[in-house]
């Protein structure tokens, strides 16, 4: 297995251009999904004062960019993978890495609360609108921190 990951490290270190990919892939993704994230997550908090009507709509409307935003997930996460394979000496022992792989399992906890509460809400059960708004609430955060977490890795690791 080092040796796959010496291999690895070395190619990519090697060449510019899938270094380029990979980085795009991963920012790329990035911006994608935690871009719908967070206007989807917007759409709800705004939608608590809406008409059950106007929130169903939403609600239907908002299933579709859960598959963009999981398959953006996807890709940010393949990326990821062959990001610390690339330098996993570094990786392995930063702080600041494992901080921001926490923060991804919980934005990922946090978007499955939010997918039941969502099914919860079309099903009529309209006590499922406060866990809407605290996961709304909760993902716009973990989406902000987690490219935070991104950002602070290479500066101070």
């Amino acid at each position: 297995m080092i040796d796959l990951l010496q291999t690895w490290s070395s190619f990519y270190s090697n060449h510019a251009a899938i270094r380029t990919v990979i980085a795009f892939a991963h920012v790329g993704a990035l911006i994608t999904g935690g871009g719908l994230a967070v206007a989807a997550d917007r759409a709800l908090l705004a939608a608590v004062f809406d008409d059950v009507r106007t929130r169903r709509s939403l609600l239907e409307t908002l299933a579709g960019t859960h598959r963009l935003i999981i398959g953006s997930l996807v890709l940010i996460m393949a990326s990821g993978v062959l990001l610390f394979a690339a330098d996993f000496e570094t990786f392995l022992y930063s702080r600041f890495f494992w901080i921001k792989m926490g923060l991804v399992v919980l934005l990922m906890l946090n978007g499955i609360v939010l997918w039941r509460a969502e099914r919860r809400a079309l099903s009529g059960d309209h006590a499922a609108w406060s866990t809407l708004r605290f996961t709304a609430m909760a993902s716009i955060s973990l989406w902000l921190l987690t490219t935070l977490g991104g950002v602070a890795l290479p500066n101070i690791g």
